[in-house]
């Protein structure tokens, strides 16, 4: 039976759905970014004058460990991961992204999407990935 989960200690999801499901041996999480649980966001700084500075390499780290926690969550890790796609705001971040992702997985790891979007739901948002895991059965919380 699939369950569904929005995790403690987690950014609130934006909307009615999870953080992630389960179905089988396969792990699903939505679509995550670098939100803290207080509404803040890695890589996103504004001065006293509402200037921003968004750094795509801070941001896409703490979207991957992110993903890392919620995976966790349903005992799995990033080596589970089969399939990420990745929404960037502008494909001229990708070099910072890809940079930082290659700290994580290498041509093993898993299969990867990436396209550029109009927008994400914060426009301090510079990037977003949801991701699928596949974890054979096991004791899983």
């Amino acid at each position: 039976m699939p369950t569904s989960r929005v995790i403690e200690g987690r950014a609130r999801p934006r909307g009615r759905y999870p953080h992630v499901k389960v179905v089988g041996d396969l792990v699903f999480v939505s679509g995550t970014s670098s939100r803290r649980p207080d509404n803040t966001f890695a890589g996103a700084e504004a001065d006293e004058l509402g200037t921003t500075n968004l750094d795509i390499r801070v941001q896409t780290r703490a979207v991957i460990e992110n993903l890392r926690a919620i995976l966790a969550e349903v005992g799995a890790g990033l080596g589970d991961l089969v399939q990420i796609t990745t929404f960037l705001v502008s494909m001229n971040d990708f070099g910072g992204y890809n940079e930082v992702y290659g700290e994580y997985f290498e041509e093993s790891g898993p299969a990867r999407t990436t396209v550029a979007v109009h927008q994400l739901p914060h426009p301090h948002l510079l990037i977003e990935i949801q991701a699928i895991a596949h974890v054979p059965h096991r004791d899983r919380p």
